[in-house]
């Protein structure tokens, strides 16, 4: 029962802290605050592991193991409560400060912003007390060892049942405070609002049609055109941040001639482009689906740099986010005719708020972890030698171009199949460099190239087709693509770290 009243007074802790942060930033309550300071300190290999197992999914899953920890915590804090108060109190307030030191110490935080952690301990520290006071009392008074002073006058004891009814109170009051504080800041927020009446402007520059036949041939294979609700998401937000388009500014410093600061609205007059461009993950495996293709529109990142006017020896733009992100991005990539952007459109609207409202980068050919920055705020124009990003000072590499790579996802491995004709499809990319041939082997046989679908651009994914003359039992499917240079896929293994996944995906198929 100390136990219990350790974890409903945990819950009051982080529901008050809900419920009074929806005054302030999102990154001020608890949750999102010690989630974020465990990915800052958690080591490459686990982040790895994490989005290896969960991918798209890590982010729940590191709730999940963050609510098994405090329930864990706070079990042990009510039972140590019990036995003696003093230490009990100590630890809430340990606790306490860890959660504090969390939030002020998250980019964009003010030292006000701790003020829902401090109310919410508090009130944490009040339930506790009240609920182990119910412990106490379901016995003879006990001793100073046990929990309070040796004068303190006798009080009446109480049931069990008290002891649950006071409990399940104070676990419902909980409840409507955090449901509370999430309405409130769902009603106080309008950026979503703001988001969903944003006109985009014509671009000066519209995209290319896209062609006709740049869909695999092969049903279940992935839409050449990603919808924003399947595209992937990878990033160190727990919390999606609410960045007002009509506050935000991106500041280009460091290197150059001329300091820059750009608004939203200065965005929106200029010269626009719009582009189709594959986007990928360096986390994604062989074979993996954290890989989208969409249609942007933005500046040109070549344009804003032509403002500040980069001085020489500068080789590094290291962009920022407003939750402290960075990625080091090689000038050169956005200098030339690449059409790398400041993105303020997909697919023929808004950013969604997860992809980066209201400003992200998107470079083609380099994956996200050196380019894609979402709510970009900070663009230092520096060099490699002297500036460190996000991922890089966790060991991964400077620079990322993109591996040549190709997946089969029609059939599934492991799938069974009937004996006869069997379509067989996927997807290739390589960015920039553009995909010429895609070859199919069966078990050990030869390679065999399969029929392309039309290539929209260098700079966009590309789908393939084989209708495969199927014999029962289990068979082994491997891909390989060739990009526009003439290079075939390595069939060397690498992990994702330090600059991406390589080697031919393998597909088990049983036929039938």
């Amino acid at each position: 029962m100390a136990a219990l009243a350790g974890v409903v007074s945990a819950g009051v802790v982080l529901a008050v802290a809900e419920l009074v942060g929806a005054f302030f930033t999102a990154r001020a309550t608890p949750l999102i605050a010690l989630g974020s300071t465990f990915i800052d300190f958690t080591p490459p290999w686990m982040k790895d592991f994490a989005i290896a197992t969960f991918g798209t999914n890590d982010k729940a899953a590191l709730f999940a193991g963050m609510g098994l920890t405090i329930f864990l915590l706070a079990c042990v804090l009510g039972i140590v409560a019990y036995r003696r108060w003093s230490l009990g109190v100590a630890g809430v307030l340990l606790m306490g400060a860890v959660i504090v030191a969390s939030v002020v110490t998250r980019a964009s935080v003010k030292p006000l912003d701790a003020i829902p952690s401090l109310i919410g301990t508090a009130a944490g520290l009040v339930a506790l007390r009240f609920l182990i006071g119910k412990v106490w009392r379901m016995r003879s008074w006990p001793d100073a060892e046990v929990g309070r002073s040796a004068k303190e006058p006798d009080r009446p004891a109480t049931s069990r049942r008290a002891f649950f009814a006071a409990t399940g109170i104070t676990a419902v009051g909980a409840a409507v405070a955090a449901t509370g504080g999430r309405l409130l800041s769902a009603a106080r927020s309008n950026v979503a609002k703001a988001r969903e009446s944003l006109t985009l402007p014509t671009p000066a520059k519209a995209a290319a049609p896209v062609p006709a036949g740049v869909q695999s041939k092969v049903p279940g294979v992935t839409p050449w055109l990603t919808p924003n609700k399947d595209f992937y998401r990878i990033d160190t937000a727990l919390s999606v941040p609410e960045v007002n388009a009509q506050d935000w500014e991106l500041r280009v410093h460091g290197m150059v001639e001329q300091e820059v600061r750009l608004s939203f609205q200065d965005l929106l007059d200029a010269k626009l482009i719009e582009s189709h461009v594959s986007l990928t993950c360096v986390s994604n495996p062989v074979g993996g689906n954290l890989a989208g293709n969409a249609k942007w529109l933005g500046m040109p990142i070549r344009d804003v740099l032509a403002m500040a006017r980069p001085k020489d020896g500068a080789d590094m733009v290291l962009s920022t986010s407003v939750d402290g992100f960075s990625a080091s991005t090689p000038i050169e990539v956005l200098r030339d005719d690449r059409d790398a952007m400041l993105a303020i459109g997909m697919n023929g609207e808004a950013l969604p708020l997860e992809h980066g409202y209201p400003v992200r980068m998107v470079v083609p050919g380099l994956y996200g972890f050196v380019s894609a920055t979402k709510w970009v705020v900070d663009l230092e124009v520096t060099r490699f030698a002297d500036a460190k990003a996000y991922w890089t000072q966790r060991g991964w590499s400077e620079r990322g171009p993109i591996k040549t790579m190709a997946r089969v996802e029609v059939p599934k491995s492991f799938a069974k199949v009937p004996a006869g004709k069997v379509a067989v499809g996927g997807t290739a990319w390589a960015q920039t460099r553009g995909i010429t041939k895609v070859e199919i082997q069966i078990d050990n046989g030869p390679w065999t190239p399969v029929e392309l679908s039309t290539e929209a651009s260098l700079v966009t994914w590309r789908q393939w087709s084989y209708e495969w003359d199927a014999t029962p039992g289990p068979h082994y499917l491997k891909v390989r693509a060739t990009d526009g240079t003439g290079e075939v896929q390595t069939d060397k293994r690498a992990d994702p770290v330090p600059d991406g996944a390589s080697g031919w995906q393998s597909v088990m198929v049983t036929v039938e």
